[in-house]
């Protein structure tokens, strides 16, 4: 598609006028700028969903608008359900879509911090989302849901980058933890409704606990560790049992294992982007770091 010109309210009227003119006279006010996608909210109720980055971001977007009408119903969070679908225009080249508005803070910059009632939450919300899906499900992006194998150059990738920025003290005790998880039986189950992309910016969270999941633009089919490795950078201290204990069916100590690695790549992941950005992209977001050296040193602390 290529680049994407300004985005600003005015854009947004526009193109609201000319292909869902009833929600026109909303007012729209930016939201948040993610690494795809521009969020701007509509009036009280509804968000509207913009991508300006150079990438595959429509794609994701369709995906959202496909799968998301019939998900949200069945989860005990609140999501952003699609309500219309904006077309590629003179206006605008790319495709957009108009959900609705979830309340609540990023979990980055509010933080769960009631232990018990996050754990049990995040631990419905996954037992809701991780069902079987369909074989027509969509492959998760840059191996997500599969082994953990198929992430391996990218973990020793994402470690060497943190060593060199100095954002790890214990290198060798990740390396010890990402071997057992490595070595753990692939998962043999059916393949599950995924997130995917569980990370504390697409948390949102109330009063302590979490109050809406956002950001579906990875959901896909595959193994579950990918999602429940997500708990140790989303939950305080001391939530993680009562969250393993809370997900039904219990999780395998094979799917534990894996867990942890997936746990120590979003963690790494997230010090990188904590740091100074990501894949060359400019600037960084620093209230990921915070969360993603609480989650290493939860695996370091609890490591066998």
């Amino acid at each position: 598609m290529g680049g994407t010109k300004h985005i600003d309210a005015e854009l947004i009227t526009a193109l609201l006028r000319e292909q869902h003119p009833d929600l026109a006279d909303l007012p729209p006010t930016l939201g948040a700028v993610g690494w795809g996608n521009q969020l701007w909210r509509l009036g009280n109720d509804l968000a509207v969903r913009l991508p300006w980055s150079a990438d595959d971001t429509d794609e994701l977007l369709l995906k959202e608008y496909a799968l998301l009408p019939d998900l949200a119903p069945r989860l005990p969070l609140p999501i952003p359900a699609p309500k219309r679908l904006g077309r590629p225009s003179m206006l605008f080249p790319r495709t957009w879509i108009v959900t609705t508005w979830i309340q609540g803070e990023p979990a980055d910059r509010a933080p769960a911090s009631l232990e018990s009632e996050a754990a049990d939450t995040f631990a419905a919300f996954l037992a809701a989302l991780h069902q079987p899906a369909p074989s027509t499900a969509p492959t998760g992006r840059h191996g997500r849901g599969g082994p953990l194998a198929a992430i391996s150059d990218s973990f020793a990738h994402f470690l060497n980058d943190a060593i060199d920025r100095q954002l790890i003290a214990n290198p060798d005790q990740v390396r010890e933890i990402w071997h057992d998880a490595i070595n753990a039986p692939d998962w043999n189950g059916p393949a599950m409704w995924l997130h995917a992309d569980l990370h504390p910016a697409n948390l949102l969270t109330k009063d302590g606990n979490f109050c809406g999941v956002v950001d579906f633009e990875d959901m896909c089919a595959g193994d579950p560790a990918c999602d429940l490795g997500s708990a140790w950078l989303l939950l305080p201290d001391g939530a993680i049992d009562r969250f393993l204990k809370g997900y039904s069916p219990a999780p395998e100590k094979a799917t534990l294992r894996r867990a942890r690695g997936w746990a120590l790549c979003k963690a790494l992941v997230c010090l990188i982007v904590g740091d100074n950005g990501l894949h060359g992209r400019p600037g960084g977001k620093a209230t990921w770091a915070p969360p993603a050296q609480a989650a290493l040193r939860r695996l370091v602390s609890t490591a066998s």
